[in-house]
């Protein structure tokens, strides 16, 4: 939904000089998951899991093709490219950063 309110959006910003791009991160190694006492240690609790063995087979069971959670820097690099000179005509695109989990075209 936000991916369609974000295309509709640059369709008319586009010709007053502004640009509208979503970014959608997948399962990002923030302290939402690492932090022990956070939403990642709760899930690991109630799985019966350690909180370090949770965050090694996470990407495996939901299917991340690099094998691995996404940093924080890689979506903030990605939010500082886009609102660079050098994404100028990026309009209404829906950036993905999930490390390949999502399986869809």
């Amino acid at each position: 939904m936000l991916t369609v309110f974000g295309k509709r959006l640059s369709e008319e910003l586009a010709p007053r000089g502004v640009r509208v791009n979503t970014v959608s991160p997948g399962v990002v190694a923030s302290p939402l998951w690492t932090d022990p006492d956070g939403f990642g240690g709760k899930v690991a609790a109630a799985s019966g899991l350690g909180h370090g063995d949770l965050l090694a087979g996470l990407p495996g069971q939901i299917g991340i093709a690099s094998g691995r959670l996404t940093e924080p820097a890689e979506v903030a690099d990605l939010v500082v490219f886009l609102l660079s000179d050098r994404a100028a005509d990026i309009h209404g695109a829906d950036h993905v950063v999930d490390g390949g989990t999502l399986k869809t075209v």
